[in-house]
């Protein structure tokens, strides 16, 4: 038997998918019944932060080399996880108040404002906001990780050079660095994208799906909070509900919401 052979005659389901270790990862702290649901949504929320995070990846390569097809369906990929992610929550609400309130100080200062993949995320997408880093010590990883995301192109900037790249008059000298800002400029050139009504209006129509996705998933997210510790304090000393109601309504691609009342 070669050593090929013998790889893949080794080769399980289980080890595949280092089911030994996936399924070791859940180490409640406290003898209550629902803190291993509250763990295995927030690994699987984790899980597929990663996956997201990859296919923004592959989605600006597609974009900025001019592969239409590509970017849509890296696109409707993305928001197809959203949805699944959004959909969790309603898992997680089959936990009631009390039953949370039953391991919650066992959490300590472990908050899921620290979830930095969840931040790289947001950089990703275009959010400049340095305020996001006092969670992440200087010299570590994930902070390194959301800084390098905060000073290279967007999605939103890779969608620019898309259109600039199918003839579109779009700016290519945007400061990737600052947060996008609405621009009356850009507009005009988006509205001439739709009236065209060619591949780059069906990834700009795609673009509002995952804006719209992003904002579905903050709602959804501080109505559970809501309900499950009304306006406590967080865990991890953040404000909770508080705080996040300032991050609904706030769009990640502005000029593709504003164009809409001049179609």
């Amino acid at each position: 038997m070669t050593q090929t052979d013998d790889t893949q005659a080794a080769l399980s389901y289980t080890s595949y998918l280092a089911l030994d270790e996936v399924l070791q990862a859940q180490r409640p702290r406290s003898d209550e019944h629902d803190e291993l649901l509250f763990i295995v949504i927030h690994q699987v929320y984790e899980l597929w932060f990663k996956q997201i995070l990859h296919e923004a990846e592959f989605l600006q390569a597609n974009l900025e080399a001019g592969n239409t097809a590509h970017a849509i369906r890296t696109l409707r990929r993305i928001l197809t996880v959203l949805k699944v992610i959004v959909a969790q929550l309603d898992v997680l609400e089959t936990m009631t108040p009390s039953q949370f309130t039953s391991f919650r100080a066992r959490l300590d200062a472990s908050s899921g404002f620290q979830s930095a993949q969840f931040r790289e995320l947001e950089a990703v997408l275009g959010r400049r906001d340095e305020r996001v880093f006092a969670h992440y010590p200087e010299g570590g990883e994930q902070r390194a990780r959301i800084a390098a995301a905060m000073a290279r192109p967007s999605v939103f900037d890779s969608f620019l050079k898309y259109l600039a790249n199918s003839g579109y008059a779009v700016d290519r000298d945007r400061d990737v660095t600052r947060p996008v800002a609405p621009s009356a400029e850009l507009q005009a050139v988006l509205l001439k994208v739709y009236q065209d009504d060619g591949g780059p209006s069906v990834v700009a129509e795609c673009l509002v799906d995952l804006d719209e996705g992003m904002q579905e998933w903050r709602y959804r997210h501080v109505k559970m909070v809501e309900r499950t510790i009304g306006d406590k304090t967080g865990t991890g000393g953040s404000s909770g509900a508080t705080y996040l109601r300032t991050t609904l309504f706030q769009p990640m691609f502005p000029d593709l919401w504003a164009v809409r009342s001049k179609l």
